[in-house]
């Protein structure tokens, strides 16, 4: 029991150290976007920069972790020449469509796919405190981001139909990442996600732009923040986590990443946080309450089946 409890807190961990590095590169990609970048040309060099760092940091220090079975090539195609690819595309594609806050909460409906997908397909059991934890998680979202200020009638269509499209693809990148860990440790899984998706952004947009861009040192400081903090230590760390407890409650304690943008928004840019701003919050905190409740209740219940057989 001990040792189950140690395991499903690093999980937990690893996810919400996840979430507040993807919500402070916001900041790096905002600079960016405003001295003139396209969020295209950020996604290609992202996932290029990352796999490289990556592919060095294994050649010197852990070439066992390249190492990658014939047949599982096409699965890793589609993971990460595929999904991964449109993930990291069709978010920011989104944000320079639809205001800010409106991605954010399209993006976090992907708990739910996850959530639906695993108890559909997967036979993942769905009980009451689960079902409670995403609508808390969701409808915390919601309230974090403001979502009850938007206005509806004046987002654009494409925006949207790019929102819906990085939760569903998100969804599908947590549930194929839980798979693959199956097989292989999470940097190897996490490398080939983005060197497939790397070479997806080469083929179909205009390859090695950001070669002759000629960005400053300060851009390509926020370039190599993004590239590091804000992806390669993220999507590792989320999918160490998915190793502890699972991709459904992974992705909903991800949700915890709008939380931290407001907070850093307060702290660094002097944006207040409304009261059902924090009342959003304290449902997301909830929500990984009850499915760390949920989690002990599951391990608890056979325990309990073997006492009473005894």
């Amino acid at each position: 029991m001990t040792q189950g409890k140690s395991s499903a807190a690093k999980g937990y961990l690893c996810v919400v150290i996840a979430a507040l590095m993807w919500a402070s590169s916001g900041t790096a990609g905002k600079a960016l976007f405003d001295a003139g970048m396209s969020p295209f040309d950020l996604v290609q060099i992202r996932v290029t920069l990352a796999s490289g760092i990556l592919l060095l940091v294994f050649l010197l220090f852990s070439r066992d972790l390249l190492l990658l079975r014939p047949r599982d090539i096409p699965f890793f195609l589609f993971m990460g020449g595929v999904v991964m690819a449109v993930v990291t595309g069709s978010y920011l594609y989104t944000i320079s469509k639809i205001q800010v806050a409106a991605a954010i909460l399209i993006q976090y409906l992907a708990p739910i796919f996850v959530a639906i997908f695993a108890m559909l397909f997967w036979k993942e059991r769905s009980t009451p405190l689960k079902i409670s934890s995403l609508f808390l998680a969701f409808g915390g979202c919601f309230l974090v981001v403001g979502g009850y200020n938007l206005a509806l009638l004046q987002m654009n269509l494409l925006g949207i139909l790019g929102g819906l499209t990085s939760a569903i693809t998100f969804a599908g990148y947590s549930l194929l990442g839980e798979r693959a860990m199956h097989r292989y440790k999470p940097w190897t899984v996490l490398f080939y996600a983005l060197a497939f998706s790397a070479v997806t952004w080469h083929v179909f947009y205009p390859p090695f732009t950001y070669i002759g861009a000629g960005y400053g040192s300060a851009q390509w400081g926020w370039i190599v923040y993004i590239s590091i903090v804000g992806t390669i230590l993220p999507f590792g760390l989320f999918f160490a986590g998915i190793n502890h407890i699972r991709s459904t409650r992974a992705s909903i304690t991800a949700t915890l990443e709008p939380i931290f943008a407001g907070f850093l928004a307060f702290i660094l840019l002097g944006e207040t946080l409304l009261f059902l701003q924090v009342v959003g919050g304290c449902m997301v905190i909830l929500a990984i309450v009850l499915l760390q409740l949920q989690q002990e209740h599951d391990q608890l219940a056979p325990a309990l089946i073997r006492t009473q057989k005894d």
